[in-house]
């Protein structure tokens, strides 16, 4: 168990006033250790799609260029040669897509954002990634590892469950489990080395996934057609961990969870999640109601696929719900931004299923300061997370 009781924040870069890092980035992590905080979590850090969204990037290696301070800053040749060198796995192949420029922007993110990790390293704040399970189709890493994905018959998405009867169909290509396999989960095991060059812990999203995943039919109107097939289960973790040492990760266990995907969580040691939105189920073996807290587990107040604190419960006062999970016997305490700030349903980061509209909150510039700072770190130090 790698966590310890303690608490952290979640703002994507782009939902920083200015949208990208610099120095309204380093005054946020000033922010966070006044405020107690141990951990700032992004989303994914990737080149987003269309629609603004880091989950269906055109990389799952490359960082995005449009978080950059300073995007036209000079990249001398040694530092080029030095960054193609150390990423040599995956930095031709974006090369190739994303044309010969990419490798200076790529340059210039590491810099940016090696000066902000150390920065933030130094005021105590650890920075928390997170990686999608599955690749958008068409994307860099789909076009240059072909052999590692599935004939496209079948994509990934989602079983109906209470929450949605038609399922959701995502249509990201499914990997090939048995190609992964026979290759020693090499890619896997590059994807994992990569995002713990840029953050000391990474969130995987849709873990369930390496349980069993469901496959739906590619000409399916919906999910409801589609059918479960098994998952890797521990072994791309088992082997990345022989590479890389212990992997510091938060299992994302939400959603229509099986018996399996627990007893793979917990033979990893991953400390799954809980959400405060969901505390008061009527179900009592409801993993989010408080009293099924677990010590290894990251209780969220709410999740950027949720609705805010606020939004959720319109009639109720926000910060007696934002204390109820600093007191849960989860050791780490997530909350958003737009929780400490009671903002409601429009400061909401996405709503899946709606094209449009999504991933485009942003903090108005002044808004976050020391008020907000000592507030939050009273109700940290008293329930002993700062």
């Amino acid at each position: 168990m790698w966590l310890t009781r303690s608490l952290g924040i979640n703002l994507h870069p782009t939902s920083l006033p200015g949208g990208r890092l610099g120095p309204e980035a380093f005054a946020f992590v000033d922010w966070l250790a006044a405020a107690g905080a141990v951990f700032w979590q992004v989303l994914p850090l990737g080149p987003p799609d269309s629609y603004g969204s880091p989950y269906s990037s055109a990389s799952a290696f490359a960082a995005w260029r449009g978080l950059l301070a300073d995007p036209e800053a000079a990249v001398g040749r040694s530092e080029l040669r030095r960054f193609e060198r150390a990423n040599e796995f995956w930095i031709r192949d974006w090369m190739d897509f994303a044309g010969p420029e990419a490798l200076a922007d790529q340059v210039r993110f590491q810099r940016e954002w090696s000066s902000l990790r150390t920065y933030a390293s130094g005021r105590g704040i650890r920075l928390v990634g997170d990686v999608p399970i599955y690749v958008a189709g068409g994307s860099c890493d789909h076009l240059a590892h072909p052999s590692i994905f599935l004939p496209g018959t079948f994509v990934a998405g989602a079983p109906p469950d209470p929450l949605n009867d038609r399922g959701q169909k995502w249509d990201n290509p499914l990997f090939d489990w048995e190609a992964l396999e026979r290759d020693g989960y090499r890619w896997w095991i590059e994807r994992m080395r990569r995002t713990l060059d840029l953050v000391d812990v990474f969130r995987i999203d849709h873990f369930r996934g390496f349980a069993a995943y469901w496959a739906v039919p590619v000409s399916a109107e919906t999910a409801r057609d589609g059918h479960w097939e098994p998952g890797p289960g521990a072994a791309v973790f088992r082997a990345a961990e022989g590479a890389l040492g212990r992997l510091p990760v938060i299992a994302e266990d939400l959603g229509l969870i099986t018996p399996d995907v627990g007893e793979l969580r917990d033979s990893l040691g991953f400390p799954g999640m809980a959400v405060i939105l969901w505390a008061f189920d009527d179900d009592p073996e409801s993993p989010h109601r408080l009293e099924n807290h677990r010590t290894n587990q990251a209780v969220y107040t709410s999740t950027h696929d949720t609705n805010t604190l606020a939004g959720h419960f319109p009639h109720e006062p926000v910060w007696p719900l934002l204390e109820l999970a600093l007191s849960s016997r989860a050791n780490l305490a997530m909350i958003p931004v737009q929780d400490v700030l009671e903002l409601g349903s429009d400061a909401r980061m996405n709503r899946p299923g709606e094209l449009g509209g999504n991933w485009c909150w942003r903090l108005e510039a002044g808004r976050l300061g020391p008020a907000e700072a000592a507030r939050l770190r009273r109700s940290s130090e008293a329930s002993d997370r700062a």
